[in-house]
This record gives C-alpha cells, sequence and structure tokens, in this order.
C-alpha cells in the first residue's frame, strides 16, 4: 500500500473532506438518508445473525482448526485465544463485505442516491448504457472478486496477529489500511461504473490516488466496525462517494458538459 508521497498528508486531509462532505449532503437531504437506510437495516439484520452465530461458536470452531493443541496443557487458553482472533476476523470480513452485500441489496436504492448527488452537482454524466441485470451481475462478479482479494490480504494478517508486539500493533494499522482501500473501492464503483469505468480501470484509478483513497475510505471502515452505526452511515458513504468520484478522480471527459 505505497504510494501516498510527498502530497501524502494533503490526499489524506482531502479524501477525509469527502467523508464529512458526505455527511453534509445527507444532513441537507433527511428523506434521501431515509431512503438510504432501507437496504443497510436489511443488511445488517443478516449481518447480526451471522455474527451471534459466530459469537456463540467460536470455540468450537476453534477446536476444528486447532487438534494439534489436543494434549498441551494450555489448549482451553489457546483455543479461546485462537476463537477471540476468529472473531475478530469473522467482524473485519462483515465490515469489508457489509458494503458489497448492501449495495447489491439496496443497487436501485443507492443508484438513484448517487445520482441524485451528481445531479445538485450539476448533472449525472453520459455512461454506461448496460441494462439493470447485466449491471447487477457484473456488480455482484466485482463484489465477488474484491473478496477475493480481500482475504489474499486478511489470510496473512490474521496469522501474523499472533506473533506478539507486531499482531497488536503493526497489524491492526496494515489492516485498516487495506480494508479501508476496498471499502472505498466498493463505495465508489457506482459512480465510477455510470462512466463506463471498468473493476481494472477503477483499481487502477484508485491505487494512483492511494492517500487520497485512504482518507475517504479508512474512516468509514472504522466507523463500520461500531455495530448499528454503519446503518446510519451507508447513505453518507454514498453519497460522499459520488462527491470524491466527481470532484477528484472522473476523467474530465466524463463530466456532463
Amino acid at each position: 500500500m505505497s504510494g501516498i508521497g510527498r502530497r501524502g498528508v494533503g490526499g489524506l486531509a482531502e479524501g477525509i473532506g469527502f467523508c464529512f462532505r458526505g455527511f453534509g449532503w445527507v444532513a441537507r437531504h433527511p428523506r434521501w438518508w431515509l431512503f438510504g437506510l432501507l437496504p443497510a437495516l436489511v443488511a445488517t439484520v443478516l449481518y447480526a445473525v451471522a455474527l451471534v452465530w459466530l459469537g456463540t461458536h467460536a470455540t468450537d470452531l476453534a477446536a476444528r482448526v486447532t487438534p494439534f493443541a489436543d494434549g498441551w496443557g494450555w489448549r482451553d487458553a489457546f483455543r479461546t485465544l485462537v476463537g477471540i482472533m476468529i472473531f475478530v476476523m469473522g467482524l473485519g470480513l462483515a465490515v469489508l463485505t457489509f458494503t458489497a452485500v448492501t449495495l447489491a441489496i439496496g443497487e436501485p436504492f443507492y443508484e438513484k442516491l448517487s445520482e441524485k448527488v451528481e445531479e445538485d452537482l450539476g448533472g449525472i454524466p453520459a455512461g454506461d448504457e448496460t441494462p439493470f441485470w447485466r449491471s447487477f451481475l457484473r456488480s455482484l462478479r466485482d463484489s465477488v472478486v474484491t473478496l477475493l482479494y480481500v482475504l489474499m490480504f486478511a489470510i496473512p494478517l490474521f496469522a501474523l496477529g499472533f506473533v506478539p508486539v507486531i499482531g497488536q500493533t503493526v497489524v491492526p494499522v496494515v489492516g485498516a489500511l487495506v480494508s479501508g482501500f476496498f471499502l472505498a473501492a466498493e463505495l465508489t464503483a457506482l459512480a465510477l461504473e455510470r462512466r463506463a469505468l471498468r473493476r481494472r480501470q477503477r483499481f487502477a484509478l484508485l491505487r494512483s490516488n492511494m492517500a487520497l483513497t485512504l482518507g475517504f475510505g479508512v474512516p468509514f471502515f472504522l466507523a463500520f466496525m461500531v455495530p448499528l452505526l454503519s446503518v446510519v452511515v451507508m447513505p453518507a458513504a454514498v453519497a460522499g462517494a459520488a462527491m470524491l468520484v466527481r470532484g477528484r478522480l472522473a476523467p474530465p471527459a466524463t463530466q456532463p458538459a
């Protein structure tokens, strides 16, 4: 996750600024904020059930993945620690996939919300004319691919979490940066797809603006870690992402005349 460079601090601050601009927009449009809450509420109920199940079965799962510890005298303490790590990893994956699942559930809702933000900023750009069903399937496929990328980072970070000192200091920070990047990728997908940019193009654009991307994605990742706050924040995240794309990421040629 290198590439922040000399203007990193300014890019981070600008990304954070778009977070606040998203909150400002929904504060001025409370009806659209309520409109954007519905898919997030549905997704939250689904995730709450899954996390409760994971929390009540974490120790059993830990026992299944650590058969080598059967003869250890401190087996129970070790498996309790592994169970906690499993739950924390599950919580992190829930935060990362929450956006993708919520966007999938609420595709028509958030598409309209994102379009409304762009209308307020000067008009919706001419973009992709792909039928809804095909666009939905493409978005679903892209979300699955993004999840696979996340797992490529999450599994090694999970293992490093057991390393003393590093696992309690460096790993959480790196995990937040990685998670923030991919969360920003999910949130900006609506506005960038509207400009006919495919997944590889979107990722390249975000990587070339790494500080800006992290400044936007990491604060929302941390907010999504707080139970129920993700429901309230989701409409602001979508609005802020539309502003970020339009204000800083979108190629000038894709903006409306």
